[in-house]
């Protein structure tokens, strides 16, 4: 459904940041240029020097117009066929808009199933109502007010549309909601609200394999005649002499073609996990205590760039995914191990080791405990920075199925809760099996000896085994006098055998991007809306500040889903 014009543009696009003003919104040292005044359009390549421009970022690519092989026309444009992707090009199918969907890989990517929405069907009909105005303050509150609440209010008050849009579409394909609402307790020593809002679709087909969200829109927008265009590397946005965003020009096999848009471009390519540049520069907390790197090696933040390249402004602040999940050997450290300009690597290889986000007492290398650990999944990890080696020990003991249900987390750390429900008659190194043969997980039938085991030797051992019985004696006592633990979730270390793992962050995505406005429309330094340009999911930003608020759970899934919805219905005119 989309029109074909071979030959070159006569829209003329800008090479250099529009707005190099735009760029002092980062705020942070090597991720910032220093700040200068907005520049004309026209001037900004000119004005912009090495000394200005982060190296991460660097220059928009010059593209002779005789590499273009193709020029394309089409009404609207989606680049990247993620999460926020396949829900923006489902909506323009309904709407029957004639777009075009751009991936720069060779297939859609994967479908983050749990997503955040509020008050829905599933959550009336649950009889957990969620107080709006308080989720709202919470959300800022986790952000430290560096947010746009009017931004994060579309996800409050429209997530429950997009339930009712595509909850029909995933039930007739053979997927069932299923509704947490099992979260009315304390946690973190503190008044977090835990709001009822994860949404879990699941089911399988005819064959028994497991069905995929994004996969059952992409047979929903084929059905209605459009497809993914695959393999269109997004190499730069084009602007008319006013700045306005008109298409974009993707890298693909034989050289480039350029893609004209009506209405404008929706970016939706995800962040920059794999980006080693850009994590160190804009989010350094990744370097301190990240061990595992569990996101798509495919986002490496050209979106953001590309935006930024066409005057739009980021977040100051940067907002890592991080769970407590990224186990590792006794002695390996945090930190990104590549080499410049290869794909963010860190020393952990293996899945996320779900059992990490339990509450377990967690000490540094000195043997000593340094948190809550029943705080949200990355305030551990970020605690953990502050020690040697960004990393931490995890103990447990032979009651850990006991445990673990006492212990009654939330989110998606409860498949751990699951796990071990299911499994309630196999025995605890059987179910680790894989973990002990390997050597992340280290058991002894003392607690002497697995201290050995653990690495702590000397002065951090006689600590170890001190902190141990401390502890013991605030499970005793059912209070926790050092950091004010909920006395539901101590437990003791007396029954052998005895288990420890070492972990460091596992980083699932980035969530702090381009600022944009209640419709999605991408801003500059000043506020001001870039014509033509829109962002949703992880390349978006004005919503999450310094982490993502766990307790919230799945609100940047469905903040995704519903902001590329938004998105393509205002673009459309279909809402003002």
């Amino acid at each position: 459904m989309t029109t074909f014009e071979t030959g070159i543009s006569r829209r003329h696009f800008l090479t250099g940041v529009a707005a190099t003003g735009a760029l002092a919104a980062f705020g942070l040292a090597g991720c910032a240029p220093k700040t200068r005044d907005t520049a004309p359009a026209e001037s900004a390549q000119e004005a912009s020097t090495a000394n200005d421009t982060p190296d991460w970022l660097g220059t928009a690519p010059e593209i002779d117009p005789a590499d273009i092989i193709e020029t394309r026309e089409t009404e609207l444009l989606i680049i990247g066929a993620g999460n926020g992707g396949m829900s923006a090009a489902a909506t323009a199918a309904d709407l029957g808009l004639d777009f075009t969907l751009c991936e720069k890989t060779g297939d859609i990517q994967k479908s983050r199933h749990w997503f955040g929405a509020i008050n829905t069907r599933y959550t009336e009909a649950a009889g957990a109502h969620v107080d709006e105005g308080r989720l709202l303050n919470e959300f800022s509150r986790y952000a430290s007010g560096q947010c746009d609440q009017r931004v994060i209010n579309v996800w409050i008050r429209e997530s429950k549309d997009v339930v009712e849009w595509i909850d029909p579409i995933l039930t007739a394909a053979g997927m069932k909601c299923a509704f947490d609402n099992d979260i009315d307790h304390e946690t973190g020593g503190t008044s977090y609200y835990l709001a009822p809002m994860e949404h879990y679709y699941s089911g399988k087909d005819a064959e028994g394999k497991s069905l995929d969200r994004n996969t059952i829109l992409l047979h929903y927008i084929q059905e209605r005649g459009y497809d993914v265009t695959y393999n269109h590397d997004l190499a730069k946005l084009v602007q008319d002499e006013n700045g306005k965003v008109t298409g974009a020009i993707f890298k693909v096999t034989d050289g480039y073609v350029q893609i004209n848009s009506q209405l404008g471009v929706l970016l939706t390519t995800g962040g920059y996990v794999s980006n080693a540049e850009m994590l160190r520069a804009c989010n350094p907390m990744v370097d301190r205590c990240v061990t595992l790197q569990y996101g798509s090696p495919n986002n490496t933040g050209g979106g953001i760039k590309a935006a930024l390249w066409a005057g739009a402004a980021k977040d100051t602040i940067g907002a890592p995914m991080i769970f407590d999940r990224g186990a590792v050997f006794p002695g390996e450290d945090a930190g990104i191990v590549t080499e410049p300009g290869e794909i963010a690597g860190f020393r952990g290889t293996d899945k996320q080791f779900n059992l990490g986000s339990q509450p377990f007492m967690k000490v540094t290398r000195d043997g000593r405990r340094f948190c809550n650990e029943s705080t949200p999944y990355d305030f551990c990890c970020f605690a953990a920075a502050e020690h040697n080696g960004g990393v931490f020990c995890q103990i447990f003991d032979a009651n850990l199925k006991e445990d673990v249900k006492r212990f009654s987390t939330i989110g998606c750390s409860r498949q751990t809760q699951q796990l071990l429900a299911k499994e309630a008659d196999t025995p605890i190194d059987e179910i680790y099996a894989a973990e002990l043969e390997k050597g992340v997980m280290k058991k002894s039938d003392t607690i002497e000896d697995l201290a050995d085991e653990l690495g702590f030797t000397g002065e951090a051992k006689e600590t170890f085994l001190a902190e141990v019985e401390r502890y013991n004696g605030f499970f005793d006592a059912q209070a926790d006098t050092d950091f004010g633990k909920e006395a539901y979730r101590l437990s003791s270390l007396r029954t052998p055998p005895f288990y420890g793992v070492w972990y460091g962050g596992s980083l699932l995505t980035t969530v702090d991007g381009i600022r944009i406005n209640e419709n999605m429309q991408c801003l500059n330094a000043q506020g001001q809306v870039i014509e033509g340009l829109w962002a949703a999911g992880d390349c978006s930003g004005s919503v999450f500040g310094n982490n993502y608020p766990e307790c919230i759970v799945g609100c940047a899934c469905g903040r995704t889903i519903t902001f590329g919805r938004h998105a393509v219905r205002h673009m459309a005119g279909d809402i003002a």
